[in-house]
């Protein structure tokens, strides 16, 4: 018997064939499959990944993460354990020393990770400040203890000179997310700062030239066709990596009551966000082993070409040695799916 595969997912198969991005009257379509129609478009959008990000340090990218400067922020993110209108039970601490910050590269670094991300808390540096020296300090410590580690970084929003700064210290990649569709930005994450203080720090530092991490989260109160809107509002920033993570419900947080999306909207982002950007590394960060547990593995068959190992800012992460089996594992699958 001869089973016909949905006309959305035929049409989409364009992706495939050309590497151009899905276009947005078909995404909205595929916004509604269901039942037996979601493993074919998560086929699909695994089958783009192998063809089109291909990565040449492996068949993953895999970074890890330090919280150099924890809490004691003062902008109203409603997700975040970090922020001061928030009464979550975090650790705050101002910027760690620099032994610190390359001991636990060193950690990752011998676990055979080669992106690590220096994060601070805050709005952000829009002059340079001491403590802004002394973290490009460390990152060129950072660069000179491990020549061939990608030192990446999250300190928020930047002026001119901050992003200057970093580029001619060689900042890998810099990680600054818009989280949702734009213009639910204000009242599902934050109303202490302009979503466009976000975006105008993704033009400096396109304008000088270091790729940029940015994505969102999952969860947050959004439909499903806004998540289309944050997917397609990517592309036109033109972003080097793309980060999605699934809500962690952090008890002491407006957010700490929220109901999980469905696994079926979650796959389906992951693959729609593969089909709009055919050749970027989508990299799945918060929720892995916390929100999609046992289904995790699904997500990485559905587009994703990458992911957050070891701990995150303020919740748990999974081992970089279990990490390293999954990688070996996945790795095995591709083989056999290109085959």
């Amino acid at each position: 018997m001869t089973v016909e595969m949905n006309k959305s997912i035929v049409k989409a198969y364009s992706v495939l064939e050309t590497g151009e991005p899905l276009p947005f009257d078909v995404a909205v379509e595929l916004a509604h499959l269901a039942g037996e129609d979601v493993p074919d478009l998560l086929s699909l959008a695994n089958k783009v990944k192998n063809r089109y990000a291909t990565l040449s340090e492996g068949a993953l990218h895999s970074c890890s993460i330090i919280n150099a400067k924890s809490g004691v922020c003062a902008e109203n993110c409603r997700f975040c354990a970090q922020s001061l209108h928030n009464s979550a039970d975090v650790e705050q601490y101002s910027l760690l020393d620099a032994e610190a910050i390359v001991r636990s590269a060193g950690d990752v670094y011998d676990e055979g990770i080669r992106h690590f991300g220096v994060v601070t808390s805050g709005y952000g540096y829009r002059k340079v400040n001491p403590e802004f020296l002394k973290i490009v300090a460390i990152i060129d410590q950072l660069r000179q203890e491990y020549p061939d580690l990608n030192v990446c970084a999250s300190l928020g929003i930047l002026g001119e000179e901050p992003v200057r700064m970093l580029a001619e210290h060689n900042v890998r990649h810099y990680n600054i997310n818009i989280q949702v569709a734009p213009d639910r930005y204000s009242d599902l994450i934050a109303d202490s700062h302009p979503l466009k203080d976000r975006i105008d720090t993704i033009r400096l530092l396109r304008k000088y030239g270091i790729p940029v991490c940015c994505g969102g989260i999952l969860g947050v109160g959004e439909t499903m066709r806004e998540r289309l809107d944050f997917i397609y509002a990517l592309q036109e920033l033109d972003i080097a990596v793309i980060p999605l993570n699934v809500l962690v419900p952090i008890e002491g947080t407006p957010l700490q009551g929220a109901a999980t999306p469905a696994l079926t909207d979650i796959v389906k982002t992951f693959a729609l966000c593969r089909l709009v950007h055919p050749g970027k590394i989508i990299k799945f960060a918060a929720g892995r082993e916390t929100v999609m547990n046992d289904f995790q593995g699904l997500l990485m068959l559905a587009g994703a070409n990458g992911f957050l190992t070891g701990g995150y800012l303020t919740t748990r992460g999974r081992k970089i040695g279990d990490d390293r089996e999954f990688m070996r594992q996945l790795a095995g699958f591709a083989e056999v799916s290109r085959s």
